[in-house]
């Protein structure tokens, strides 16, 4: 999809225009709402690049606040040990061992040093064989050891909330295309302290938590991928009461195009600490249910 067409005499969005991926031939399709829901970043790439003389600096954009406030899942954070025992037991190919802990960060009242909170991902597992440990790395010996399950390790990661920041942002370059003459979506994302706080204690209290449990030799990695490497991008085309500062309505309508609904993670003005997928697909019921309403009051 290479952007949405804006009618400047209805004052109002009459479609879209899409190249086919295979022949670039451009094509334009006709409709009276248009739910835009291409992920996060491309949805702000889309509205970007839907430019007219009412809106010349992307649809909607009157506030200026399109493609900023960009933010993500924080999943810097790993943390590996080994654990003794369980040595009956063998669940390789299945995952009854994997766990998620819900955040306990901050959760009614400030009470760390950070903002936000994080889920932890954890879980063990035994290696596929114990052929690692054996002296004789040819043989007899060596083949029965790798039909031998090895010892148990656990496992804990982060999916850390991140706060939507201005300066972090997303804009179409102004001289690189891709192959079908779109203009590349540049994304200036960073880290900040409170990120760096969070991180910290996450290692601090999942090692607690393990040791406890009786995990020992526990490593952290803190793989220092940058934001784009992550998942869950968020933000850019935010909701908000006051069209000054945001782009969407409660509604999810483009203030100043209410006949465009935007409805996946480019929506949010927070990502929290959970998988976001679900209330994306809730939002989108949500909003239909509306659409469909105010059609049938000849509203939009």
């Amino acid at each position: 999809m290479q952007s949405i067409i804006f009618d400047e005499k209805a004052g109002k969005a009459s479609g879209v225009r899409v190249i086919d991926a295979n022949t670039k031939e451009v094509m334009e399709f006709h409709a009276k709402v248009i739910f835009l829901n291409a992920s996060a970043l491309n949805s702000n790439l889309v509205l970007l690049n839907s430019t007219s003389n009412r809106f010349p600096n992307g649809l909607g954009n009157d506030s200026g606040v399109l493609g900023r406030y960009i933010c993500h899942h924080n999943y810097r954070g790993w943390i590996n040990g080994k654990i003794d025992g369980f040595e009956d037991r063998y669940t390789y190919g299945r995952n009854p061992t994997d766990a998620i802990i819900a955040n306990y960060r901050n959760l009614h009242k400030q009470d760390t040093d950070f903002l936000g909170g994080y889920t932890t991902y954890a879980g063990a597992y035994r290696e596929h064989n114990n052929a690692a440990a054996c002296p004789e790395q040819i043989g007899a010996a060596f083949k029965d050891a790798m039909t031998e399950p090895g010892p148990w390790h656990v496992y804990a990661y982060l999916q850390g909330e991140t706060i939507p920041k201005e300066r972090n942002h997303v804009r179409l370059s102004k001289d690189q295309k891709d192959q079908w003459g779109i203009p590349l979506l540049i994304t200036s994302v960073e880290h900040d302290d409170n990120d760096e706080r969070l991180l910290k204690d996450f290692f601090t209290q999942t090692q607690e938590m393990m040791e406890k449990a009786g995990a020992k030799d526990m490593t952290h990695k803190d793989t220092k991928q940058a934001p784009g490497l992550d998942i869950h991008e968020m933000g850019g085309c935010r909701m908000g009461n006051d069209p000054k500062t945001s782009m969407l309505n409660k509604w999810n309508q483009l203030h100043a195009v209410p006949n465009v609904l935007v409805t996946d993670g480019a929506c949010m003005t927070s990502t929290g600490n959970q998988s976001p997928s679900i209330l994306y697909m809730t939002l989108t019921a949500r909003a239909v249910d509306h659409a469909v309403s105010e059609m049938k009051k000849m509203n939009i």
